[in-house]
């Protein structure tokens, strides 16, 4: 396929509005529905997509919604959001096939609500959220009306990879809790509707009952956004990743999400599953640029032949193809297991972290290897592989390093042999 003909494909734009036109699918079947959604990505998002990377459109509030209405007039949105809310209710299997889909384009999981970290807040909330925090809470959410944050992370010495670092605190008042500390990395603040703050609960004097999580309202005047932090990846996440300060930020006791003391527990609902959307997200657009980087180079020359001809590229193409391949069934083996023994077992646990790990490298040696197919117009966001690579560079890092899931991998299977031993 000839460079032409790539551009040509990359940048058609039907319209937001033209997906409406795909026809209707059985949505219980994971396999048509990832079809559809594939169709509208390719008509309606990725043409979006470069308008966001070459042209530098910002990706605003109005912007998330827009697509997020072209999704839903194409029955493709909400994947993760409960049925009772417009969403799709799909299982994890249904999902990997899914969300691989919405993948393919940077800004696919968004228009279809299924991003971080609206995806494990969903899941959070509707795990762990009283009848009346939903309705509040979930509800909108749920259906895609407005977008949440969930503040862990904390600037040095607080907490980053190690939740006992964790410094924010709340304390017992009066009229419940003043939630007092700073955080940085807080994906979506700006704009968020509502953000899940996790902090130390003190019970008065020196009790300590552990991490606690709090719903706080945008207007809240003890939580203030200072700034968006600039970070490599900018073109998928609305609200930045943030700097946040609580100043003696007051909320009910109707505020606690699940149980006092229990925020660490609680957060397991939503490891796993957030853990295993990105990789499949991911997954998606590494396999996007896998199959831009082979075209270009059947139809691109040196040395007198296509270059697809040549040896060592034909070596890169493999081992993307491979990488991918082994990928995909981890995404799918993860799933399967998280539908049967759900999200917060070992096994899924276990297997979330795995899959995270192995499918975070394997993304980014896939798309390194496209931009090297692509040559010196790899390194060109004309030709979108570079802004993929470099978005992709935090999914190394967020929801659990590479280095810090090793190290609970390995302690698993020490625990096992433990356990097995004579």
């Amino acid at each position: 396929m000839s460079e032409t003909v790539v551009e040509a494909r990359e940048t058609a734009r039907p319209g937001l509005t033209a997906a409406a036109a795909v026809g209707t699918v059985n949505a219980a079947d994971p396999v048509e529905l990832a079809a559809r959604t594939a169709r509208f990505v390719r008509e309606t998002v990725i043409p979006v997509e470069r308008e966001i990377i070459v042209e530098h459109r910002p990706v605003t509030d109005e912007l998330r919604l827009e697509l997020v209405g072209a999704a839903r007039a194409a029955g493709v949105f909400g994947p993760l959001s409960p049925v009772e809310y417009g969403g799709l209710g799909l299982d994890f299997r249904g999902q990997a096939h899914v969300l691989a889909a919405a993948g393919e384009s940077l800004v696919g999981p968004l228009a279809l609500h299924c991003w971080a970290p609206d995806d494990g807040n969903i899941h959070l909330l509707a795990e762990a959220a009283t009848p009346e925090q939903r309705e509040r809470y979930l509800a909108p959410l749920a259906r895609g009306e407005v977008r949440s944050a969930i503040a862990m992370t904390e600037p040095a010495p607080g907490t980053g990879s190690d939740p006992s670092m964790l410094r924010t605190t709340a304390t017992r008042v009066a009229d419940g809790w003043s939630i007092s500390g700073a955080k940085h990395l807080t994906t979506g603040a700006d704009g968020a509707a509502f953000t899940i703050v996790v902090a130390r609960t003190e019970a008065g004097g020196d009790t300590l009952f552990g991490p606690t999580m709090f719903l706080v309202d945008a207007d809240n005047p003890g939580m203030r956004v200072v700034r968006r932090m600039p970070t490599l990846d900018f073109t998928s996440a609305p609200g930045g990743h943030c700097e946040v300060v609580f100043d003696d930020c007051r909320v009910p006791d109707s505020a606690v999400l699940g149980q006092v003391g229990l925020g660490l527990e609680h957060a397991q609902a939503r490891l796993a599953p957030s853990r295993l959307t990105f990789a499949m997200n991911w997954l998606g657009l590494a396999n996007r640029a896998h199959g831009l980087s082979a075209a270009y180079i059947t139809g691109r020359q040196s040395f007198g032949v296509p270059i697809a001809e040549h040896g060592l590229a034909q070596g890169l193409v493999a081992d993307n193809e491979i990488d991918l391949a082994a990928a995909r069934a981890l995404v799918h083996a993860t799933a399967a297991t998280l539908d049967e023994q759900g999200a917060t077992s070992s096994a899924a646990r276990h297997g979330a972290a795995i899959t995270k790990t192995f499918v975070s490298e394997a993304v980014w040696r896939v798309l390194d290897r496209s931009v090297q197919l692509f040559g010196g117009l790899g390194v060109c966001e004309d030709h979108l592989v570079a802004r993929f690579l470099v978005e992709a560079r935090a999914f190394r890092i967020y929801e659990g390093p590479s280095e810090v899931l090793r190290v609970s991998v390995a302690r698993r299977v020490f625990r096992r042999v433990t356990s097995t031993r004579p």
